[in-house]
């Protein structure tokens, strides 16, 4: 078993951690199953990173080493757009090329690359939209719209030492389709677009945080499939 704590910002800290620029932490700790999660996505990703001198700050930030005073509030803003899932290119094939190109340097076949992102990448919520603080989650022809505040964020530390911030968000309004809880991650500490992001989505703020199989990942709808191979085989 992998022993991981989170620091946790509340909802009523943030307007302070705003203004002051500086969290108010609190511990609790949890434990996940061992599944390889030594790395900086907080999803567990098997991407192969490693962590080395003279890497510029961006760099160490994506790979999970910060320190505390760099993590920020974020925006919904931050992931406004039309965003797609990349499941459906895992599932026909046009993610073969990064499968490929993780065995190479990886310890799994491309075929068990493939069963793990499978699981990984695994949802029927195939389409997001989010534009100010409402979000339209597309399940085939099927819509639910709400609207969701900041909920704080939290940041995750593993025990080779790198960490994970997933920001969430809370739904105040909106149909009941609507997850009551939404979690983003994409490698980014600090107020910035996103141009992707792993998203948790459910009822249960805490549980939630314990997931490290499932991490429903989005693209740029205006991406292709090989463009957004492209872009994967950039990290």
């Amino acid at each position: 078993m992998q022993r991981i704590t989170f620091w946790n910002i509340p909802a009523l800290a943030l307007a302070s951690a705003l203004l002051a620029s500086a969290p108010v932490m609190a511990d609790d700790t949890a434990k996940a199953d061992d599944h390889g999660h030594d790395h900086s996505h907080d999803h567990a990703h098997d991407h192969d990173h490693t962590h080395a001198e003279g890497q510029d700050d961006k760099s160490r930030i994506y790979r999970g080493y910060f320190d505390d005073a760099q993590v920020a509030p974020r925006p919904l803003t931050d992931w406004e757009g039309d965003w797609q899932s990349v499941y459906p290119y895992l599932q026909d094939g046009t993610l073969d090329p990064v499968m490929a190109h993780k065995a190479e340097s990886g310890d799994k076949s491309a075929a068990d690359y493939r069963a793990y992102y499978d699981t990984g990448y695994q949802t029927d919520m195939d389409r997001i939209t989010i534009a100010g603080d409402q979000i339209t989650f597309h399940r085939g022809t099927a819509q639910a719209v709400a609207t969701y505040a900041p909920d704080g964020f939290e940041v995750l530390t593993y025990e080779k030492g790198n960490r994970g911030v997933r920001f969430v968000f809370r739904k105040v309004q909106g149909d009941d389709a609507a997850p009551g809880f939404i979690q983003f991650s994409d490698h980014k500490i600090a107020p910035e677009a996103a141009d992707h992001y792993h998203l948790y989505a459910g009822d249960d703020r805490a549980a939630l945080l314990t997931e490290m199989t499932n991490w429903p990942t989005y693209y740029p709808a205006t991406l292709d499939g090989a463009a957004i191979v492209a872009e994967m085989l950039a990290h």
